[in-house]
């Protein structure tokens, strides 16, 4: 008599298994993303010239600019100072969430989860 479910697979007990191990997982990246929301990272360029928050969520929450850095002669190196502390802000959201969701997910790279 053949047995039942997929070739290596172990049959329904371990499907049953598998299925409860996903659902598990599911519920705690949901967690994690709802945790990773409230979280936020700061960048900033130029000595601390322009600081940038980032959410979890990768949003801008804020940005902070002296006012000893803003020269209307100068508004290029202001404009390349805030890209660099935004860039570097969502690097770290970046990273943030990747690790985070890392824990959850054993290290599986699963595309277009996070």
């Amino acid at each position: 008599m053949a047995k039942k479910g997929f070739p290596g697979m172990g049959g329904a007990p371990n499907m049953n298994n598998m299925m409860k191990q996903v659902q598990k997982m599911q519920k705690d990246m949901e967690k994690t993303q709802a945790a990773l929301e409230e979280k936020e990272v700061e960048a900033s360029a130029g000595g601390g010239a322009i600081t940038v928050k980032v959410s979890g969520k990768k949003e801008v929450i804020s940005i902070e600019i002296k006012p000893e850095v803003v020269d209307p002669e100068d508004v290029e190196m202001l404009q390349d100072l805030i890209m660099a502390a935004v860039n570097e802000a969502m690097r770290g959201a970046e990273e943030m969430v990747s690790k985070e969701m890392g824990k959850v997910t054993g290290g599986m790279n699963i595309p277009g989860l996070f």
